[in-house]
């Protein structure tokens, strides 16, 4: 892609409301039909996540000592916050208040309920009752200590494990950089309970999983007919497409088996994604590629997705719905986009090999760097125009799948290969499996497509599948 196209999303503060805007500079501006999109953080377009920020202490405690100035340590904290202002930009902090007694809580209760999550930096000793009526709130919360915090640590534990601690869980750590992990799961939350899939098929998905679905997320699954596509690729220029297929073919180290005018339509439905993603004020896009939509739209949608993905948004593959959900949690918790694979083991390596056609080049996400890639045909098809992404070895990845609203397997491992391979499908990445291989294989269920997200990211599920009631299982 052109430099402009790889470096789509710059944060920005609008003057009128205030809210960090995701803004697109692209060559598409000559369309006036095509605007690009407008989000608030990559996965999101709506608005802000909400968090209570409590510091919790009383006056002269002796844990840390009794001569700590409660004001001057929030004071401290609140630079912290300040130096980290861009891991917290599409965060309001709706309450911000420094609680030395219980008795403060009872009139933020309505706002704190407004919240996505509740923040609790405890400052000194004593606040088990502080803290007994923030969990009465009923929101998920983190608590945040470092060490000297005071001796009430010991009885996490237990909190965590009964009924009112449900939707508890702790950072106890002197790295204060961990505050941006605390509000993680919070805007995974909040992500979801905002997001729209968009699901291009004429088999509906069955009505019990999406009412389920938007039940527990608030997430809305919107099923379209190929009609609004057809004509959003209609009103997409031949000119605007070439520079979008141009930008994408300057990037790649190269064509194999595509034609250009096949590079070309495929660009042109990429932007007749995007026309109709943004009138549904979505964030998600899957089609039907393999069933209902076989050869029923202009190209095959890869280029699409991957676009999608490197955007902020969300392209995924064969309608499945299990790996949008679990995208947007992705997205949500890191910022980082999926890699949906079909696995494939190599027990003598201790290796599983996740292969997929569409292989997103900007794995770190919006901002970070694009990988190597080549434009290719589908494998298993033959024809169209996908990328083959070159993703980086020795990266730690994790592995999951959101499956139904309330289980969650996964597993780690790290990148030691991308093969070479005429067979299977284009993008491969061999995964050496943190854990037993073995018993990978042998508890693996739910079927065979798994969503890849750089890094270790298994302290920020835990913490969002233990707000969310999900059964969070290692197979490995």
């Amino acid at each position: 892609m052109s430099e402009n196209l790889s470096r789509r999303e710059f944060i920005q503060v609008t003057a009128a409301g205030n809210l960090l805007t995701l803004s697109v500079p692209s060559l598409l501006t000559a369309d006036a039909a095509f605007k690009p999109p407008v989000l608030v953080s990559p996965g999101c377009r709506k608005s802000k996540v909400k968090v209570g920020k409590l510091y919790i202490g009383t006056p002269k405690n002796h844990w840390p000592t009794p001569l700590l100035d409660l004001k001057e340590e929030v004071q401290e904290y609140e630079k912290e916050f300040g130096r980290m202002k861009k891991e917290f930009a599409d965060v309001d902090f709706t309450v911000n208040e420094l609680i030395t007694s219980a008795d403060q809580l009872p009139p933020l209760y309505d706002r704190l309920k407004e919240t996505d999550g509740i923040l609790a930096i405890q400052v000194t000793m004593g606040i088990d009752k502080t803290l007994s009526n923030i969990l009465s709130v009923q929101k998920p919360t983190i608590l945040f200590a470092i060490p000297y915090s005071g001796h009430d640590w010991v009885g996490f534990g237990a909190l965590r494990n009964r009924k009112e601690g449900a939707r508890f869980d702790c950072i106890l750590s002197s790295d204060k950089q961990q505050l941006a992990a605390a509000v993680r799961p919070f805007r995974a939350i909040h992500h979801l309970r905002e997001a729209k899939i968009l699901n291009i098929t004429t088999n509906a998905p069955a009505p019990d999983y999406l009412k389920a679905i938007k039940d527990k997320f608030g997430t809305e699954i919107k099923v379209i007919g190929r009609e609004p596509i057809l004509e959003a690729y209609e009103s997409i220029s031949d000119s605007v497409a070439r520079q979008e297929a141009d930008q994408w073919i300057a990037k790649a180290e190269k064509i194999v088996e595509p034609s250009k005018e096949e590079i070309i339509k495929s660009c042109k439905l990429a932007l007749a994604f995007q026309k109709v993603l943004d009138a549904e004020e979505a964030t998600v896009m899957s089609a039907d590629c393999y069933g209902s939509m076989y050869h029923q739209l202009p190209a095959f949608p890869c280029i699409g997705w991957v676009r999608f993905n490197n955007m902020g948004l969300g392209g995924i593959c064969e309608s499945d719905l299990r790996s949008a959900m679990t995208h947007i949690i992705y997205q949500g918790l890191v910022g980082k986009p999926g890699f949906i694979s079909d696995p494939t083991l190599d027990v003598s390596k201790e290796s599983i090999i996740l292969a997929h056609c569409l292989g997103s080049t900007k794995m770190d996400g919006p901002e970070g760097e694009t990988c190597p890639y080549l434009i290719r045909s589908i494998m298993e098809r033959q024809e169209g125009a996908v990328i083959e992404a070159k993703m980086r070895i020795g990266q730690k990845v994790t592995q999951a799948i959101l499956i139904g609203t309330d289980l969650m397997p996964y597993f780690t491992g790290e990148i030691i290969d991308t093969p070479e391979s005429p067979r299977g499908c284009r993008t491969k990445i061999t995964v050496k499996v943190d854990g037993d291989i073995d018993k990978l294989w042998q508890n693996w269920s739910n079927g065979l497509h798994r969503q890849t997200c750089y890094g270790n990211i298994v302290p920020d599920l835990q913490r969002f599948c233990r707000f969310q009631g999900i059964k969070l299982v290692n197979e490995a």
